[in-house]
């Protein structure tokens, strides 16, 4: 997969993540937009389900640099938070590969604000640019973002 074209679908993935159930992408039937969109709705659809299994009690105290953000530090902060979760992920669980945990604590975190703090700008940005800088290599090489999403169960 091309670059850009990953960049585009992780795009695309992002914004289905974000949107609410009831605003998603239509379907008509069969064709090659209409399954792409599907496609893309599955795949949020599995990551939405991968971030609900978060602990509020070890995300709280990761909210606070990142509520407090202005909408240009936003990155940095989800960043920073991502790290701390991941790395306290890789502590306990260190068969797993790092990216799992990268993954699953970017979309832990992103569901966690989208719910928690829709006052802060900026976030679907953050998590889209940080998947796409510390991520898509690994997705690519799991075969896309189809198989990595599968890949985290």
């Amino acid at each position: 997969m091309a670059p850009e074209d990953f960049k585009s679908q992780t795009e695309a993935i992002i914004s289905c993540l974000f949107q609410n159930e009831r605003d998603m992408f239509e379907t008509d039937g069969p064709g090659s937009l209409e399954d792409e969109n599907a496609d893309v709705m599955k795949i949020a659809d599995k990551l939405r389900q991968l971030g609900d299994l978060y602990d509020e009690t070890v995300i709280q105290p990761l909210m606070k640099d990142v509520r407090a953000a202005s909408k240009q530090q936003v990155e940095t902060a989800f960043s920073n938070g991502v790290e701390s979760l991941s790395k306290m992920w890789v502590a306990e669980r260190a068969e797993v590969v790092p990216e799992k945990h990268l993954l699953k604590a970017t979309i832990t975190l992103a569901m966690y604000m989208k719910k928690n703090c829709p006052d802060v700008t900026g976030v679907q940005e953050a998590v889209t640019s940080f998947i796409n800088s510390r991520l898509a290599g690994w997705i690519i090489q799991q075969g896309g973002w189809e198989k990595a999403s599968l890949s985290c169960d």
